[in-house]
């Protein structure tokens, strides 16, 4: 395994972007690299809250167990993107980290965090920023569970993930994520029978296609239209 060059990798995590490179390659040292395999659990619920991490490279969903065992992602993370915040506020963590592929994760013990922030405080008004825009984003989830029609959450929600881990495959964008019928209506909050409902009509209209469990958006614009719509 060759090591990852830690301060040109920061450079591109939006939360180390304004400090120079010589405060990177000063702070380079205090993240831990853990490479990760698909399904391995990287901290359980109700864990202590004692790292955040960074994505490498892979994907990482953040997992709830519902009642009777069953699981709902609530959030994906892709190369760059940092999770597990909790340390700054809860002492254990609220869900589940999950790698979803091979991958490598960079490990920061949250004393360490809490010292940076101290250091650096435009990183701590970053941080108030990504939890004012988190606070934003559930108060939309709110809003379209209560007045958004179905399809238009389920576009929305393919649109985000589209924009954070989808891959150009010609004018269309592979998601490169395999999501069940069952993860998208939990994470879109229908039923199971809706959900297949939706998505083999798209499918039959040409918005999208799904190989192996992979969702591939054909044409965004008529699925931007139906959104707009609704």
């Amino acid at each position: 395994m060759v090591p990852i060059e830690k301060d040109e990798f920061l450079a591109r995590v939006r939360l180390f972007q304004d400090l120079t490179a010589r405060e990177r390659r000063e702070i380079q040292g205090l993240f831990v690299e853990q490479r990760v395999e698909r399904d391995q659990f990287i901290f359980q619920e109700e864990d202590p809250a004692e790292y955040v991490y960074i994505v490498v490279e892979g994907k990482v969903k953040i997992v709830k167990q519902a009642p009777g065992g069953k699981e709902v992602i609530l959030e994906v993370f892709a190369p760059a993107e940092i999770f597990g915040g909790a340390t700054l506020l809860l002492e254990r963590h609220p869900a589940s980290a999950v790698a979803m592929e091979p991958g490598m994760i960079l490990r920061l013990p949250c004393a360490h965090y809490q010292a940076l922030l101290k250091r650096f405080p435009p990183l701590a008004f970053q941080i108030i920023e990504r939890l004012a825009d988190r606070l934003r984003e559930a108060h939309q989830v709110i809003r379209g569970l209560a007045a958004d029609r179905v399809e238009a959450r389920m576009a929305r929600l393919l649109f985000k993930l589209a924009d954070k881990i989808g891959m150009p495959a010609g004018t269309a964008t592979r998601l490169g994520l395999h999501l069940t019928r069952q993860d998208i209506a939990d994470m879109v909050g229908c039923t199971l029978e809706t959900a297949i409902r939706i998505l083999s009509r798209w499918q039959k209209e040409g918005f999208i296609k799904t190989e192996e469990g992979v969702i591939t958006i054909l044409n965004r614009p008529e699925l931007d239209r139906l959104l707009r719509l609704h």
